[in-house]
């Protein structure tokens, strides 16, 4: 499926066309910008455009892998994957607008040989039940992750839009999953102690390699025949942690991931504010 065809196939309330480029001055432009944050900002967005738009990858796996099952890979194949995809393009071309030099798609094709390899169909859960709640993990992590872009771009108004739509489509897609969650959880049966431990192998997945190989792939484009060293990498996970950590929704974050547990009301009230601080410490530490 192309770009285009997934836009248009796409379920999402908003569309490329809503978001207005038009009025977006190039970095470097703008009065008052500070050049350290705007590089930051670019990595993480261009980073993000290269992980979205390529979602056909993954998603093609989780299809073959719920196989049998119409209902999820229905939509599956109808909504999530053409949204993730228009994601991919809205960041794009926010990416090409603001950065009018950047050669996205040569640095693309960079992080598209680092990163294919790596989306092999062993790699998901040992059970759907527990694919489901792996998938509701990742969704909490892309809805915090826009819903903070959104916030620290307060200055941005283009970008503060963009993120902040993403982050709702990332909202619900995590309500379609944690649905087929429980769903597959009621069937199978799967203790508590086996979620927990599913929720918390792709929690501490912070060091994700998707997000190295984009790294590594503007990394590439900006500096040629330099590889990137870890040191490089460490500094600027750093940098990146540090600006956005007085925007991080954590409260909304530490919800979303209790949920899959299924935890008495009362419980899930007096653990949300431990695991707040602990998602705070883990992330920031």
């Amino acid at each position: 499926m192309s770009v285009q065809d997934a836009v248009k196939a796409g379920g999402a309330s908003w569309s490329i066309e809503d978001i207005p480029y038009g009025t977006l001055a190039p970095q470097g432009q703008q009065a008052g910008g500070d050049a350290k944050r705007d590089d930051l900002l670019f990595y993480l967005v261009a980073s993000a455009s290269f992980i979205e738009i390529t979602s056909h990858l993954y998603s093609h796996n989780l299809i073959d892998y719920f196989r049998g099952d119409a209902e999820v890979t229905g939509w599956l194949e109808r909504e999530w994957e053409p949204e993730e995809m228009q994601h991919g393009a809205a960041l794009k071309r926010y990416v090409q607008t603001a950065w009018p030099g950047f050669d996205w798609d040569s640095a693309y094709k960079t992080f598209l040989k680092l990163y294919t390899p790596l989306c092999k169909p062993e790699r998901l859960a040992e059970t759907k039940t527990l694919e489901m709640a792996a998938r509701c993990v990742v969704e909490t992590g892309t809805a915090s992750f826009y819903r903070t872009l959104s916030s620290l771009s307060a200055d941005e108004p283009v970008l503060r839009r963009l993120a902040a739509s993403i982050s709702a489509d990332e909202v619900r897609h995590y309500k379609h999953f944690y649905a087929y969650f429980l769903r597959y959880r009621d069937v199978d049966k799967t203790s508590r102690t086996a979620v927990a431990r599913a929720l918390w192998n792709r929690v501490v997945d912070v060091e994700a390699e998707d997000a190295f190989c984009a790294y590594k792939a503007l990394f590439l484009a900006r500096h040629p025949g330099a590889d990137p060293t870890k040191g490089d990498y460490e500094e600027y996970r750093a940098s990146v942690l540090q600006l956005m950590k007085d925007h991080l929704p954590e409260e909304m974050t530490a919800k979303m991931l209790l949920k899959p547990l299924g935890l008495h009301a009362m419980i899930s009230k007096a653990m949300l504010p431990v695991l707040t601080s602990a998602t705070h410490f883990f992330l920031f530490r």
